[in-house]
């Protein structure tokens, strides 16, 4: 069926000999238009991107943001010798920074700055802001102080020499709540020496050209003031989160063109020299001549044009409808452009070798196209196909990691079939017509004799083959995947130097990774806020929920809260009085004293901005939301699914549903999908390559010859996954579909060609598929393995699961399957 339809194509091919140079310059069109589209694509690196935004936890989020604001901040950390100096430059900084306008822009680069606060009025009423939990610990805390100074009190009490003091948990619990509401004047370290100011922007942070004009004219303000001046040790070191996102997306994009660029020069140097030998081989045989050498050499670049220049076009127009589909790329498909050079230009090395060994035996420029297009074209075509299918199934993904790639692939593939089999014959129409490129035998070596030689040790490399799976599939289970996110985060050096100055005043554990839910209307908090703790008291054996905080819960708003509020700091108050407590030779107890003086209803415009903040949404308005704060850290994803289990939907008791939202909500989320979808996603691949096999050979017999080194390499892949502690995480499960689309060719070559040739030709076509096979994977594992030099782990990972994978598949085609054929013409003699 397949050969039918090629043979209708065949004035197609002659056609495109004859006019070659409109088939280029049209390509060459559409090629323009393409990077001229490419050329706006941005990498978005948020993963909440990846899943669906009709996902609960996406639409939360995306709710989150949209009330409390995701603000990012730029930080200026200042240190000396003095904190008088830091203050005078930090005051003389501040107004300069404010009013700082770029070229271009309508207003200032940032809106406010966070720098000194309030605290006298949190000293006299910081326990006016404690949640109910908090009031009843220090209760407690406070009781058992008492009971313990009684005892103490005792004229039985003794102490034993070796008895170890344990530190007072409970207490400096206690005392990071109370620095947490009152804080510090100004934002400096503990030691006084290093202050450090955020300032917010006006933009929204994902406008990378504004962080990069704002951070440039922020260095050189700050240049410009001479930090020295203010005194002779004083170094001013700029960070924060817009920097981290900054210096992110920059490295992705150097990492993601360097790697482009050696990979597509390492291919590229590949493929000549392959062709270089092959073409001396055509024209000189096994003698030595110079001329032919250097007349080869010359017309490196000529070879490196036609194959490499079809391939650059095929991803122009790629990129080009990337961007017309998605405007951007994640960092799944940031990489697509070398993996797909590595991919297509295996069809290019098939192609290219099988007209020059047409061409090495007599035949003319547009009979071998023909020729070359009837055979090898049909193969590389079911290849392609195939591929680009496997790539298609993953569209069908709700996790746009699979589907994006599988989108941006499965065109990339074609397109990449459409130059090879149409822009590379007119070059070559067009070099060979200018003779800028020869492929004409100058010297035609006798053709080989066909022997019936038999592939060597057949039968024990099918046992060794066997056993191979049979250990890989009793691994299986031990087959782990990676859920520590820190373990597929890049180091990011230049930014963690500026952050830790900056982490000796910015250093609150206790608010790590919240979650909130954000509601329309404050009744329906305390139902949350109900359902939630009923939730903490209630999981005993897996716990994931710290705490659970609201405006309410902070700062009364009705009346009757209010005088609830003021009757427990009264009995405190009461408690503090306790003789045995001695509150006039203790700080803490004198801080508590005066943090306890509240003895009237507070107004919410009475309440410092800082503090206000935390509960207003970012137009000024009170925010109707719960912070919900994880008791596990959640940079583990299974802690994330266990903690998204948890708070990610919540019923309240009138039957109410509510979901939260963070990013460590949305993770968990992909986690989750990811799991759920990739099993499905290789077996419905499997299943297409299945089908397709079946379309092209027409039996059952021929389809499982071409077939099973695939299976045999990804078993394989999977063993040697084990030995080298790869483990599989969510970056890299894209590969396991990839290589069953791209694993599957070079069987499809193999036993093209050995149907071709028939029984008693596997030595042969070994020598001349085998090598054109083993090139082609050779030159994808080299695409791939450029993601082996990224800094960035999670795409390094990738890299390495498909160089294992491919290199399984090809080991499988040239190993495997020659043996199996050979088992199987000896069983039927």
């Amino acid at each position: 069926m397949m050969h039918r339809f090629f043979e209708r194509l065949s004035p197609l091919i002659r056609g495109i000999i004859k006019h070659a140079v409109w088939v280029v310059l049209i390509a060459s069109v559409l090629s323009f238009v393409g990077v001229r589209l490419a050329m706006n694509l941005k990498i978005d690196t948020d993963l909440a991107n990846l899943i669906p935004p009709e996902y609960p936890s996406s639409q939360a989020l995306e709710r989150l943001r949209a009330t409390v604001g995701g603000e990012s901040e730029a930080s200026v950390a200042i240190e000396s010798g003095s904190f008088e100096a830091n203050l005078r430059f930090a005051e003389a900084l501040i107004p300069k920074v404010l009013a700082l306008k770029g070229e271009g822009y309508d207003e200032p680069y940032f809106q406010r700055v966070e720098f000194r606060k309030d605290t006298e009025f949190l000293k006299d009423n910081a326990l006016y802001f404690a949640t109910p939990a908090e009031l009843d610990l220090l209760e407690s805390w406070l009781q058992d102080q008492i009971e313990q100074a009684k005892l103490e009190a005792s004229p039985f009490y003794f102490e034993l020499d070796d008895e170890e003091v344990e530190p007072d948990s409970v207490g400096e619990e206690l005392s990071s709540i109370y620095n947490e509401i009152v804080s510090k004047e100004y934002p400096i370290s503990d030691d006084s020496l290093t202050m450090a100011l955020r300032f917010f922007p006006a933009q929204a942070s994902s406008n990378i050209s504004f962080i990069e004009d704002a951070y440039r004219d922020l260095d050189q303000v700050i240049a410009d003031m001479d930090p020295a001046s203010y005194g002779s040790e004083m170094k001013v070191t700029t960070a924060g989160r817009l920097l981290r996102q900054m210096i992110e997306v920059q490295t992705i994009q150097q990492d993601v063109l360097s790697s482009f660029g050696s990979g597509i020069f390492a291919v590229l140097l590949m493929v000549v020299l392959y062709f270089f030998y092959k073409s001396y081989a055509a024209r000189a045989g096994r003698t030595f001549q110079i001329k032919i050498i250097l007349a080869e050499l010359a017309r490196m670049p000529i070879m490196a044009l036609v194959i490499g220049l079809p391939l650059l076009m095929s991803l122009s127009w790629t990129f080009g409808m990337a961007y017309l589909s998605y405007g951007e790329l994640n960092l799944m498909t940031s990489t697509l452009g070398l993996v797909l050079f590595g991919l297509g230009i295996d069809f290019g090395i098939h192609f290219y070798a099988r007209y020059s060994e047409e061409r090495a035996s007599g035949l003319s420029v547009i009979d071998a196209a023909e020729s070359t297009f009837l055979s090898t074209g049909q193969a590389i075509t079911v290849g392609a196909l195939t591929t680009s299918m496997a790539m298609f199934v993953l569209t069908l993904a709700d996790f746009r990691g699979f589907s994006q790639f599988g989108f941006i692939a499965g065109f990339g593939i074609v397109f990449a079939l459409i130059a090879m089999l149409m822009v590379m014959p007119a070059l070559l129409s067009i070099f060979e017509k200018a003779r800028l490129l020869n492929l004409e035998a100058g010297h035609v070596a006798t053709e080989r004799a066909k022997t019936t030689t038999r592939f060597p040790a057949a039968r024990l490399v099918l046992v060794l083959s066997f056993a191979a799976v049979g250990l890989a599939i009793v691994m299986l289970p031990r087959v782990s995947f990676e859920y520590r996110f820190g373990e597929l985060e890049p180091t990011y050096t230049e930014y963690e130097a500026r952050h830790d100055i900056e982490r000796k005043v910015y250093n609150d554990k206790r608010r790590r990774n919240p979650a909130y839910v954000v509601v329309d209307s404050a009744d329906e908090i305390q139902p949350i806020t109900d359902a939630l703790n009923l939730r903490i008291e209630s999981d005993s054996l897996s716990p994931t929920i710290d705490r659970v905080e609201s405006l309410q819960d902070r700062f009364p708003m009705v009346a009757e809260a209010q005088q609830e509020r003021l009757r427990r700091l009264s009995a405190i108050r009461a408690i503090l009085d306790d003789p045995f407590l001695d509150v006039e030779e203790s700080e803490d107890l004198a801080r508590l004293e005066r943090a306890a003086s509240t003895d009237r209803v507070l107004a919410f415009e009475e309440v410092p901005g800082f503090l206000r903040k935390q509960f207003t949404s970012k137009n000024g308005e009170l925010g109707n939301f719960v912070i919900i704060y994880p008791s596990v850290g959640l940079s583990d994803g299974r802690a994330s699914i266990a903690f998204s289990e948890d708070v990610g939907s919540i019923v309240t008791a009138d039957g109410k549903e509510y979901h939260a939202g963070s990013t460590s909500l949305v993770a968990a989320d992909m986690l989750k999908l990811m799991r759920r979808e990739a099993p499905w996603m290789v077996f419905a691949t499997f299943a297409l390559v299945l089908i397709l096999m079946y379309l092209n050979f027409n039996t059952v017999r021929w389809t499982a010859l071409a077939v099973l080194p695939l299976l045999v390499g990804v078993l394989w892949m999977l063993l040697m996954v084990e030995f080298v502690d790869v483990r599989l995480n969510f970056y890299n499960l894209i590969v396991l579909p990839a290589v069953l689309g791209i694993g599957n060719d070079a069987g499809v070559h193999m036993v093209h060609r050995y149907q071709e040739e028939g029984r008693g030709s596997i030595l042969r076509v070994l020598r001349s598929t085998g090598e054109h096979v083993a090139m082609g994977s050779l030159t994808t594992m080299v695409g791939f393995a450029g993601l082996l030099l990224s800094f960035h782990p999670g795409l390094e990972s990738i890299g390495m699961l498909a160089v294992l994978g491919i290199g399984a598949t090809l080991v499988a085609a040239l190993i495997f399957l020659p043996a199996l054929l050979q088992w199987m013409e000896d069983r039927s003699n």
